[in-house]
């Protein structure tokens, strides 16, 4: 019965297994699915466990480069990357960046960010630069990610991230005509995601107001 049981275990493991999100050297981990990555103890968190399916993965460049014979901190703006795995060990990656001024050259340009799969294939990186204000911007990376997807109507379901402008917005190239499609749900939240906090709470209120039932 115990090996049965053992067997059973063994199985469901195989087919929930996640696969490993690892960053390079000198890349930093932020946050996942919305969520700050927070070092243990000492310790940065260099990896995470991913579920098959898109998340939402926010890393800067933030290490040691060579400012003439002296050694200097350069530190990258946040870079919010949506990755899926697909079951394949991975590694965010970036060339070899050894100067200050190689570092300032690579990203003032537009930097080129990469993902290698454990079977040896690389693939580029398409992400957004995200954008704080003000002093100490990125203090509070949970809150700067959640305006950014609150402003491109994002989600974050059952740890993957959903664009729902994607999902429920077409828009006729030809004409300029905006159609909505997509169930009620899906349109409920995306318009959700765009509204303020005192929308929020004034539609809360409605909502308690109704009898739905």
């Amino acid at each position: 019965m115990k090996k049965n049981l053992w067997l059973l275990v063994a199985l469901f493991s195989v087919t929930a297994q996640a696969a490993t999100l690892t960053v390079a050297d000198k890349v930093k981990l932020l946050a996942v699915d919305g969520k700050e990555v927070k070092s243990q103890g000492w310790s940065e968190v260099d990896s995470v466990e991913l579920t098959d399916g898109k998340h939402q993965v926010v890393v800067r460049f933030d290490g040691d480069v060579k400012r003439g014979s002296k050694t200097t901190i350069y530190t990258t703006r946040p870079y919010l990357f949506d990755i899926d795995l697909a079951g394949k060990n991975a590694e965010i990656v970036l060339p070899r960046l050894t100067t200050e001024s190689q570092a300032k050259a690579f990203f003032e340009r537009g930097a080129t960010w990469q993902l290698a799969l454990e079977n040896g294939v690389v693939k580029p990186l398409v992400g957004v630069e995200l954008q704080g204000e003000g002093f100490a911007a990125y203090s509070d990376i949970e809150a700067v990610i959640a305006a950014y997807n609150r402003d491109n109507g994002i989600v974050i379901e059952q740890g993957n991230a959903v664009d729902l402008q994607q999902v429920s917005v077409n828009v006729d190239n030809k004409t300029g005509k905006v159609e909505i499609t997509g169930d009620a749900l899906i349109q409920l939240k995306m318009w959700y995601t765009k509204a303020t906090k005192e929308d929020k709470k004034a539609f809360k209120i409605w909502m308690a107001e109704k009898d739905f039932n």
